[in-house]
């Protein structure tokens, strides 16, 4: 099977740091290529991968000030589809864009539906609905005006991540710093606890970070790590007590989520989107509604068993288990 694998180019794949999207394409690639198949990445010029590397873009545009991004993804999206015929099977990761490429080309397409940016994308979606096949990443973001093939929860590389049995007397906030992720919610519970708070990621929405966040960072108990490399999230997530994850917004996914349960750490959420699909309450975590029920929630991690949290994690959220997915669904829409 000769498979295509469309990648974004805001960050490179896999990314060095932020860059989820990326990630997931990076972790499918590379098992798919590990379970035999004929695999092709679409991405920037400077991806690390074992399949084949074709690319126009050299660099990620995010990282080049210079770059136009509209510009960079209409060449990026053109120069596969220009080649569509050399594959049995198109799989995007890259929204609603290459949608309007699947009725101008005789290869199938499965795309993966990350998330809705906003309802305005729905249209295009809609007009693509039978002729290209989607998969969602979690129940919660199924829509339901679309058509699936099937939910497949994304998957991590676990052995990115270990076990953290003694964790150090911090939280952990992990993700990008914007209002809907709640950071500003995790500082007032880290107070609320009187323990100290950790925040790492990267600042998508700088006036929130200088007047929600940037006051309360004194390096002592409050601290900002920055945007984390690989090694730099391990570290920080197996030594956490809990990742605090207090959203305000139906999240699709959460990859930080399972990325510290993989290290053992519970993960202390508000019940939004797809958290109830990623976490177990009381085995891997709790899902809670108010702060009150977070502070209460922090008092109770340590009841968690951090190994059996690991164990759950590794058998649900494997990048191994989701390339098996993704291969059956290839195989469903190549024998229609």
């Amino acid at each position: 099977m000769r498979v295509a694998v469309l990648s974004p180019i805001a960050w490179r794949t896999p990314p060095r740091q932020y860059g989820p999207w990326e990630l997931v394409a990076s972790n499918i690639t590379e098992m798919l290529v590990e379970r035999g198949l004929d695999v092709t990445l679409f991405a920037t010029g400077d991806a690390v991968t074992k399949a084949s590397l074709d690319y126009c873009i050299d660099h990620p545009y995010a990282e080049d000030p210079a770059a136009d991004a509209k510009v960079n993804e209409c060449l990026h999206i053109s120069h596969l589809f220009e080649k569509a015929d050399k594959f049995d099977i198109i799989h995007n990761h890259y929204d609603f864009l290459p949608l309007t490429y699947c009725r101008l080309i005789n290869t199938p397409m499965v795309t993966t539906i990350h998330g809705f940016s906003s309802s305005l994308i729905l249209p295009v979606y809609q007009k693509y609905n039978s002729t290209t096949s989607y998969v969602s990443i979690s129940n919660a973001n199924r829509h339901p005006e679309l058509n699936y093939i099937a939910t497949i929860h994304n998957g991590i590389n676990t052995s990115e991540f270990t076990l953290g049995a003694h964790p150090q007397d911090y939280l952990l906030f992990f993700g990008r710093i914007h209002p809907e992720k709640g950071t500003r919610e995790a500082i007032e519970l880290a107070i609320r606890c009187g323990r100290k708070l950790i925040i790492a990621g990267l600042i998508q929405d700088t006036e929130y970070f200088n007047t929600q966040v940037h006051p309360f960072i004194d390096d002592d108990r409050v601290v900002y790590a920055g945007n984390c490399n690989t090694i730099q999230r391990d570290l920080l997530l197996g030594n956490a007590l809990a990742l605090i994850h207090l959203i305000s917004f139906d999240e699709p996914f959460g990859l930080s989520v399972v990325e510290a349960m993989c290290c053992g750490t519970p993960v202390i959420a508000f019940n939004r989107g797809a958290m109830s699909e990623l976490i177990l309450p009381g085995q891997t975590g709790f899902l809670v509604n108010t702060l009150e029920e977070a502070e209460l929630a922090v008092r109770q991690v340590h009841l968690i068993d951090r190994a059996s949290c690991r164990e759950w994690t590794l058998a649900m959220f494997s990048r191994e288990r989701m390339a098996d997915d993704y291969i059956n669904v290839y195989q469903q829409i190549l024998s229609r």
